[in-house]
This record gives C-alpha cells, structure tokens and sequence, in this order.
C-alpha cells in the first residue's frame, strides 16, 4: 500500500530497523492546571484514566517498566522499547526531581527513547539542558500539548496558556537540539475546517518534526461531557473528521513525523464518538481519502524555518 503520510511506524523501523515499542508511563508529577498553581478546573476534555494505562495507580516506575516490557515482549514481539513519559505534566518539577526521574530508565539497556509529554508553559532552559543530556544515549523527543493555535479555543478549553507559550517552548527545544512534537485536536467546540488548517499553517511554520493527532472526544467526568449532555457542542463524524485530517496532512511538510492519525480511549471511560476506537477503519478510511484526491502529506506546504 502506497504510504500517503510519514507514519511513526515507518519511521521508527527506519531508524532503529527492529519493532520498537512505546512504555506508557506515569511519574506522578502531577499538572499545574489542576493542583491550583494556574487552575483546579483542569482541560475541560482530560480524564487521564481513559488513556493512560497506569494514571493514578501509585506503582513505581520500575514496576511499570518492568511490567510493560514483559507484556510487550509477549504481545509484540518487540526488542527495544521508547519511555514515554505520558500522565500529567512530566516536566512539573525541579530539574533535580526531574533528573532523577528520567534516569530510571538508565537501568534498562533495551530502553531506546525517552519521550516527554508535557504543557508548553511547563518548559524552561535549564529544564531542557537538562533533557539534553540524555541526547547522547537516548533518542528524546519533547511533546507539547499545543490542541489549537487559536487563543479563543485555549481560552474555552480551559487550557491556561497561549500559543506564544507554545512557540517559545518548540523555538527553545529546537536550538538544543531536542526533536519536539505537536498535540492536535481536530473538531474542537467553536472551530471551522478553516480554522483547523490555520492551526496546521502555523505549525509547519515552526521546527516541529512530529504530529499526535486527537479527535475530539466525549469522557466521562469530564466538563465537555457536561456540555454534551446539554447539546451544547457537536462531534465530527468519521468521514468529516478523515477529510479534516487530510487537508491539515496536506498542509504539513511531508518530513514530520505522524505520531498518530487518531486518539482512541477505554470504553469504560469512553461516552462519544465510539468510532474514534475503530483505529484500522480510520485508517482505511485516510488512505481512501488520500487516494481519491491524489494527494499526499506536504501538498500544499511550504516549510517558512531554516
């Protein structure tokens, strides 16, 4: 099958030529929009529960480690594995705890990859110096939970902070040679197809080498779930989500990494849309797409950096 987007999978077969596989971690650092430092009311879509494997569970990281290698092993047969840092805000914290943190996964040799998940305000120089250090043993990538690159979206979303704020972060990563990625939702309460592909120009115009896609999605416990009760927000269907993303992947240089197409979620936690857990029929569904256009990533994108 002809390959119309940069998948992650490709790449990492291409980089490491063995099944890698990603350890999704929780370190308990917490997130500043909930403990009260910047809010208490949290993203108005988050319930970590719903995607991360051990949020709130209160084992140690070596015992999550420990535990998914096996499993992964068994499963996937695979032989080295990335540390994805992925509940909460991974870089809440002094860079001494923080240090200390990351370095578990010194104790793995078939650890490959430290990736960090994180809020762009939550990111400061010394913190990545830091983070740099483990560039000489570690393939490290920075993720930024950027969702739109529209203040009024951030602002609704309750996500207390800016577009700048995401901006500085991307510009200081890249002078250190850190790789960073772009968190993105598509058919955020309030914004058109246009104002999606606005958010997909301003980010190829940045040094961003990867894109996790999110379809916007309802989760019990959740403010948007509220909103949903009430009628007060609409969700994109399959097919108008799948156009969305190809015309935002037309807009993205044909270099970045596509992390991921669509966000899924456990279905205990899940409310709507149920099709978002039908990941190989979205994907059938892109490629589908792609081939009925003749396009491909990066059709209409012309990098403005470096």
């Amino acid at each position: 099958m002809e390959d119309y987007y940069h998948s992650f999978n490709g790449y990492l077969r291409q980089k490491f030529g063995d099944r890698v596989q990603r350890l999704s971690l929780d370190a308990g650092l917490g997130c500043p929009n909930r403990d009260g430092k910047i809010s208490r009311e949290g993203c108005i879509f988050c319930n970590e529960k719903a995607f991360s494997p051990y949020a709130g569970g209160g084992l140690t990281l070596r015992r999550q480690i420990e535990e998914s290698m096996e499993f992964a092993r068994r499963r996937y047969k695979a032989s080295k594995f990335i540390a994805y840092f992925q509940a909460g805000t991974n870089t809440y914290g002094p860079v001494s705890k923080l240090k200390e943190t990351y370095g578990v996964i010194r104790k793995y040799p078939d650890i490959v990859g430290l990736y960090i998940s994180t809020r762009p305000d939550c990111v400061d120089e010394k913190k990545l110096d830091m983070i740099r250090e483990f560039s000489g043993d570690y393939e490290v990538w920075m993720e930024y939970g950027l969702q739109s690159a529209h203040e009024r979206t951030l602002k609704f979303t309750n996500r207390c902070h800016t577009f700048h704020d995401f901006v500085r972060a991307v510009n200081m990563t890249f002078e250190r040679g850190i790789k960073s990625a772009a968190h993105v939702i598509l058919g955020l309460p309030g914004e058109t197809t246009e104002d999606m592909l606005k958010t997909a120009e301003k980010i190829s115009g940045l040094p961003v080498e990867a894109i996790k896609f999110h379809a916007l999605h309802v989760l019990k416990d959740t403010k948007l779930a509220d909103y949903f009760e009430r009628n007060d927000i609409r969700l994109l269907s399959q097919d108008e989500y799948v156009s969305a993303l190809c015309s935002f992947l037309e807009r993205v240089p044909p270099e970045v990494v596509i992390f991921r197409i669509v966000s899924d979620a456990k279905q205990e936690y899940l409310i709507a849309p149920r099709w978002i857990n039908r990941k190989e029929a979205v994907i059938k569904a892109v490629n589908s797409e792609f081939e009925r256009r003749s396009s491909r990533q990066g059709r209409y994108c012309k990098r403005s950096f470096g």
